[in-house]
C-alpha cells in the first residue's frame, strides 16, 4: 500500500512536470490579460471562424482595397456583429509581424483612474488573449517605457483591464497573423501642443526600433488607430439633430464629411489641426462636433504615424476612407449558435457609427 501510494505520487509529479514543459500557459496565466469583453469579440477559433466565413460571404464593402503600400489604419472597436463589416476590409490586408495600437482611454477608464490627462498608458502584461491562443507583446513597447520622458507615460494594468478599444482589434489581427506581437498604448486627453511634443519623442523612439531592427512598415510592422465615430442619442447627451430619420441622415452626413476631408488623400499637418477643431468643438458649432471616443486616440495617433513614416522613409500618408457605417443602418448580423452577442441597443434614438480608412505610402 505504501509503494503504491509512493509510485502515484511520482507519477503525479511526473505528470505535473509534463504537463509543465508542454503546456505552459497555465503556469503563467497571471502574466496574460483578461479578456475584458466576452460578449462583443469572438475568443474562440471556431466563433472567429464563423464569423469570417460570414464576412467574406456577405461583405460589400471590401471590394478594391490594395494591400501594396499599406503602413497604417483607423479601425472600429464595436461589437463584431454590428461593426463586422467595417473592420473586414481593413484586417484582410494586414499581414505584418507585429503592430503598434493607439487606443482610447474611455469613460470607465478615467472615472477608475482618476482622470489622467496629459499622457500614454502602457500595461505589463507579457501576453494578451486571442481566440487562437496568447498574443505576445512586442520587445517595442519596454522599449518605449525606457526611453520615453517619465511624465509622458503612465504603467496601469487595471487601465488595460478595464479598456476594450485594442482588444477589439486583437482577435481580427491574430485571425490573419497567428504569431502576431503588439504594442498596446491607450492616448488620454491632451491639447495639441502637448500631442506634438509626446508624438515627436514616441516618433524617434519607434523611428529607431524600427532602423535597427531592418523593419519594412507595412510588411514587418504596421499602426493601427482604434476609434468609433458618433455616439448619437440621449444616452450620450448628444441629439443637435433631433431623433428621427433625418436627423441620423444628418449625423451621418457629418461624420462622412469629417473623415474623407481628414483621411482621403495626404496627410497634412493642417489635417489634423482641423480634425481636432472638429472633434473638440463644443455644442454651438456649426455644424456640431460629433461624439467620437477616439478623439486623442486618432489625431496623436496620425501625428506619431505621420512622423514615424517619414522618419524611416521619407515618404508620406496618403489615405484612403474604406467603409463607413453605423448600427442602425447595419443591424445585427445574423450569426447564430454562438456566445456572440451586443453589448448596447440599436435604434434612431441610440447608435454608433463606425469607420476604417487606411493610409499608404506616397
Amino acid at each position: 500500500m505504501g509503494l503504491n501510494m509512493e509510485m502515484r505520487i511520482t507519477f503525479s509529479f511526473f505528470l505535473f512536470l509534463l504537463l509543465s514543459i508542454f503546456n505552459p500557459e497555465p503556469a503563467m496565466s497571471q502574466n496574460v490579460r483578461p479578456i475584458r469583453d466576452n460578449v462583443g469579440f469572438c475568443w474562440t477559433p471556431a466563433e472567429m471562424n464563423m464569423l469570417m466565413k460570414y464576412l467574406s460571404a456577405h461583405s460589400t464593402k471590401a471590394d478594391d482595397f490594395p494591400a501594396k503600400n499599406l503602413v497604417a489604419a483607423i479601425s472600429p472597436h464595436d461589437d463584431y456583429l454590428y461593426a463586422g463589416s467595417v473592420y473586414y476590409p481593413l484586417f484582410k490586408l494586414i499581414k505584418t509581424k507585429e503592430v503598434v495600437i493607439f487606443g482610447v482611454t474611455h469613460g470607465t477608464v478615467r472615472q477608475a483612474l482618476n482622470d489622467p490627462k496629459n499622457v500614454l498608458i502602457f500595461d505589463e502584461y507579457k501576453y494578451w488573449h486571442g481566440p487562437f491562443g496568447n498574443v505576445g507583446i512586442s520587445p517595442l513597447r519596454d522599449i518605449i517605457k525606457s526611453k520615453l520622458n517619465k511624465n509622458d507615460f503612465m504603467v496601469s494594468d487595471k487601465a488595460q483591464d478595464i479598456e476594450h478599444s485594442i482588444e477589439a482589434l486583437v482577435p481580427f489581427l491574430q485571425y490573419y497573423n497567428r504569431d502576431i506581437k503588439i504594442t498596446p498604448l491607450m492616448v488620454t486627453q491632451m491639447p495639441i501642443e502637448r500631442m506634438e511634443k509626446v508624438s515627436n519623442e514616441l516618433a524617434e523612439i519607434i523611428s529607431d526600433y524600427i532602423k535597427q531592427n531592418k523593419l519594412m512598415p507595412g510588411k514587418d510592422i504596421f499602426f493601427l488607430i482604434s476609434t468609433d465615430a458618433d455616439h448619437y442619442g440621449r444616452d450620450f447627451d448628444n441629439i443637435p439633430y433631433g431623433e428621427d430619420i433625418k436627423a441620423h441622415q444628418l449625423a451621418t452626413d457629418n461624420d462622412k464629411r469629417i473623415a474623407k476631408d481628414t483621411f482621403n488623400g495626404i496627410l497634412t499637418g493642417d489635417k489634423i489641426q482641423n480634425l481636432t477643431g472638429e472633434l473638440w468643438g463644443t455644442p454651438k458649432d456649426n455644424p456640431p462636433s460629433p461624439v467620437w471616443c477616439g478623439k486623442f486616440s486618432v489625431p496623436f495617433g496620425l501625428l506619431a504615424t505621420d512622423k514615424i513614416i517619414e522618419n524611416v522613409t521619407g515618404k508620406r500618408l496618403d489615405g484612403k476612407m474604406f467603409a463607413y457605417s453605423d448600427s442602425w443602418t447595419e443591424g445585427v448580423i445574423p450569426i447564430k449558435h454562438t456566445n456572440l452577442g451586443t453589448t448596447a441597443p440599436f435604434s434612431l434614438k441610440h447608435w454608433c457609427g463606425w469607420l476604417s480608412a487606411g493610409f499608404y505610402l506616397k
